[in-house]
């Protein structure tokens, strides 16, 4: 089961289609594989990049059943929902499938910081026992989660393990949570998306890792791991290397199509279908990703 001593590489996994856009189920053990050969420590699908929204009830269902059943690595799955009852329900398919815990995101733009805390108080409610991941990402959720708010949130919430940190800008909110978990507040994993920009400086301010789905998480490892050693500047130069393909996975819009793009040029998945409205690349977008991972692999020569 998860718990707060979570750490270093939670690849959120892409969702691989045949291209017609049905579910390509032999890819996804393709792409299990791949992420544990590179040093993932755990697992975390249905998310955002996972093309949730865009699976039926039963793909979803289907998704968890084959991940959880390849891998011995912990799996997370992404059970938001605008309804309670559809979180609760999801949650029940991912434990019972092998799941180690659960991710929820809020859901109402509009909503204040005491609402936001009373959510994810009644979230805690619905899951019970199950222990989750409170996901701040306030670029597509709309919804800003203050320190204080956080703060109260974990204190009320034990179950609540994990924050998949991807505020931005959002280093201070990370000091401040581990100035508060040294100064008596409980402590949770902090693990970090933003597809890794940030992960140098985000380990810095006391981040457990990243969660986030880059194409190549074995830098993302290897950064966790040359941080955690105190070989600081042989982190930066691995990250360094990598940035340039790193900025062009975030485009907005663009960036799961390169992504997906990236993993079946790696072998990961058999094809770079996405379901997700516009999500494809001109072949002079494909040409520029080819020409980043040349010069990529050329840098990582040199170190």
């Amino acid at each position: 089961m998860l718990d707060a001593s979570a750490a270093g590489v939670f690849t959120i996994a892409a969702t691989p289609f045949l291209p017609d856009g049905a579910l390509d189920l032999e890819s996804i053990d393709r792409m299990v594989d791949f992420y544990a050969e590179r040093g993932a420590n755990g697992l975390t699908i249905l998310g955002i990049m996972g093309e949730a929204g865009e699976l039926t009830p039963d793909e979803s269902e289907a998704v968890i059943k084959r991940v959880a059943a390849r891998t011995d690595l912990p799996v997370i799955v992404g059970v938001s929902a605008p309804r309670m009852e559809a979180i609760g329900r999801m949650a029940e398919i991912a434990m019972e499938n092998g799941a180690a815990g659960v991710m929820v995101a809020p859901q109402a733009p509009s909503q204040t910081e005491a609402q936001t805390r009373d959510y994810f108080q009644d979230v805690a409610k619905v899951l019970g026992d199950t222990p989750w991941v409170l996901q701040d990402f306030p670029l597509v959720t709309k919804v800003s989660i203050q320190t204080a708010t956080l703060l109260e949130i974990f204190e009320t919430c034990p179950n609540c393990v994990m924050l998949k940190h991807e505020d931005w800008p959002g280093l201070e909110k990370i000091a401040d949570l581990r100035k508060a978990e040294a100064d008596g507040a409980r402590r949770v994993s902090i693990l970090c998306g933003n597809g890794g920009q940030f992960l140098p400086e985000e380990m810095g301010r006391g981040a457990d890792g990243a969660m986030t789905g880059f194409a190549f998480p074995e830098m993302m490892r290897d950064v966790v791991s040359l941080w955690n050693s105190g070989e600081t500047d042989r982190a930066q130069d691995v990250f360094d290397a990598y940035l340039p393909l790193v900025r062009y996975e975030c485009q907005p819009g663009l960036g799961l199509a390169a992504r997906k793009y990236i993993l079946a040029r790696r072998g990961a998945i058999a094809n770079p279908t996405a379901r997700k409205a516009g999500a494809s690349l001109s072949p002079a977008a494909m040409a520029e990703i080819d020409r980043l991972i040349a010069r990529q692999e050329a840098r990582l020569a040199s170190l």
